[in-house]
């Protein structure tokens, strides 16, 4: 592509990447049941939890996807992976 085009697909592809970064994955946890109060009752999140703490003698393990969304759902994203989400959402609208 050209220059302008690939200047706005990059501008376009970050800003997508912002908005799934800040709004879309913990919209996405929390619709899940990751909450910034913990894990809501009845809940994907629950249903997850129960798997992961059976298969691991009762408890959550530190590290464990489950743990990593609940972090996430809690405190959101850091800054670090917000900023991965917008570097990929450019150089992937760079190419259209």
């Amino acid at each position: 592509p050209g220059k302008i085009a690939g200047w706005a697909g990059a501008a376009a592809g970050a800003t997508v990447g912002a908005g799934v970064a800040v709004v879309g994955i913990p919209a996405a946890l929390w619709a899940a049941g990751f909450t910034a109060g913990g894990i809501a009752a009845g809940s994907l999140a629950a249903k997850l939890m129960s798997i992961a703490a059976l298969a691991n003698g009762g408890g959550v393990v530190t590290g464990s996807l489950v743990a990593i969304l609940q972090s996430i759902g809690a405190a959101g994203l850091s800054g670090a992976a917000q900023a991965a989400l917008i570097s990929a959402g450019a150089a992937l609208g760079s190419l259209f």
